[in-house]
């Protein structure tokens, strides 16, 4: 089972940069997008159909043209579960989970602390989402949280982490955060496998960070630490480019 993350920055320029052929490439069972920014009937869903995924949810922010995820299967799910009830997470399109016999997978796009009043509200939506996490974990321990946290856990997931060190996405505070995460039984499944430094998963388009290799690891696939046996491998795949993003995948 090859699942993939990907936050696309806008599915429908991904969509014209060849997101498609590269899906048919990589062949994966499942894919859950972030950062979709379009409504379901924006997207060409009979092209992602044609490339093998008949089944697929959006979730889309109630602003036009603004974060959204999505999640396409080549699968059926048992249930499909769009946001978490929580009001101001769901008006911004943030969460979206697939519930399969031996497994459960969420898309989630934790928000950017762009300026004070996201930082605020970022804060708010990682305590909230820590808790709700812990209450899904103990109904569904078999579950995958997967997506663009906004946030760099350790100095290795950072090209410059003494200059970066006070700018949101790498703050103690939401380093702790995820930390805490982690601790309520979650495994961040990429560094099970690779503990090289400079494997980055998001680059600024200023100044040619992306080719300069200046990038930021904030996507992950956080696993439920009871599917720990079944991890065959999580790599990130930095050669797909129709993002500022990269996709990430994990192998069950």
């Amino acid at each position: 089972m090859k699942i993939i993350s990907y936050n696309v920055n806008g599915i429908r320029a991904a969509m014209r940069k060849g997101l498609v052929d590269w899906l048919k490439q990589v062949d994966a069972d499942i894919v859950g997008f972030q950062e979709i920014k379009a409504l379901e009937d924006q997207i060409d869903t009979e092209a992602l159909k044609q490339a093998g995924y008949l089944y697929q949810y959006w979730f889309s922010a109630q602003k036009k043209g603004y974060s959204g995820v999505g999640i396409i299967s080549k699968h059926k799910p048992l249930h499909v579960e769009k946001g978490t009830g929580i009001d101001y997470m769901d008006f911004e399109g943030r969460n979206i989970r697939v519930d399969f016999p031996d497994f459960s997978f969420m898309s989630m796009y934790l928000p950017s602390g762009t300026n004070d009043q996201r930082l605020k509200l970022k804060f708010n939506y990682m305590d909230d989402m820590l808790e709700y996490s812990q209450k899904l974990k103990q109904e569904i321990p078999n579950i995958i949280i997967s997506g663009d946290y906004n946030i760099c856990h350790q100095a290795i997931d950072i090209h410059d982490p003494n200059r970066l060190q006070y700018v949101s996405g790498f703050l103690p505070e939401e380093r702790a955060w995820l930390s805490q995460f982690i601790k309520t039984g979650f495994i961040d499944s990429f560094r099970e496998f690779d503990s090289r430094s400079e494997q980055y998963s998001w680059w600024s388009y200023r100044a040619g960070s992306r080719a300069r290799n200046k990038g930021w690891r904030i996507d992950y696939h956080m696993v439920g630490e009871s599917l720990m046996p079944k991890i065959k491998r999580s790599l990130i795949l930095p050669e797909a480019k129709h993002s500022d993003h990269c996709p990430i995948l994990l192998e069950l």
